[in-house]
């Protein structure tokens, strides 16, 4: 009786492998959005503009700058055409968490919701609509696994007016009310 016993488990065991592994942890999907802080740009002004990236509760992404080496840190690259000039990124304040996966080495990450800013300064005699193509390179984990990175690709594009017509103020919740 404990001969059949072992043959039915063994053959269990190589006939039905995949329901004796765990169960893969699944990609979480970061949500990556761009946002003008005004409903147009103006000639020879400043706008601002941000990337936000919401990511889902149970996962972090190594933030810019990571306190070890073999974490791949966010960054984001950004092309603008026709002499728009992009200033510094301003990547948000990392979170440092121990996680059990690292030894509780201390890593630096983003989690919920990591808003990047940056301003673009269109040049006064600038005739065509602000084009930005934005590279945003991130790698995902949970507290057991690091996903593979990923690089997100992103146009935006806004309006262009003269330095003295109206633009209204929009994406506060991104830029802060004023």
């Amino acid at each position: 009786m404990r001969l059949i016993a072992k043959l039915i488990l063994i053959v269990t065991i190589f006939v039905f492998p995949q329901s004796f592994q765990a169960a893969p942890t699944p990609e979480p999907n970061i949500g990556v959005n761009g946002y003008f802080a005004s409903d147009r740009a103006q000639r020879g002004r400043i706008v601002q503009v941000a990337v936000v990236m919401e990511i889902p509760s149970g996962y972090h992404v190594n933030a810019n700058r990571p306190l070890n080496k073999y974490s791949i840190p966010t960054s984001l690259k950004i092309d603008a055409s026709g002499g728009l000039r992009v200033g510094p990124i301003m990547y948000p304040r990392a979170i440092v968490r121990k996680l059990k996966a690292t030894n509780n080495e201390p890593l630096a990450v983003y989690e919920g919701r990591a808003i990047l800013h940056f301003n673009v300064t269109v040049p006064a005699n600038y005739q065509s609509s602000v084009s930005l193509n934005l590279h945003l390179r991130f790698q995902s984990c949970n507290d057991e696994v690091c996903f593979p990175p990923k690089t997100q690709e992103m146009n935006m594009g806004i309006d262009v007016v003269g330095p003295n017509d109206r633009v209204q103020r929009t994406n506060g919740w991104v830029f802060g009310r004023r």
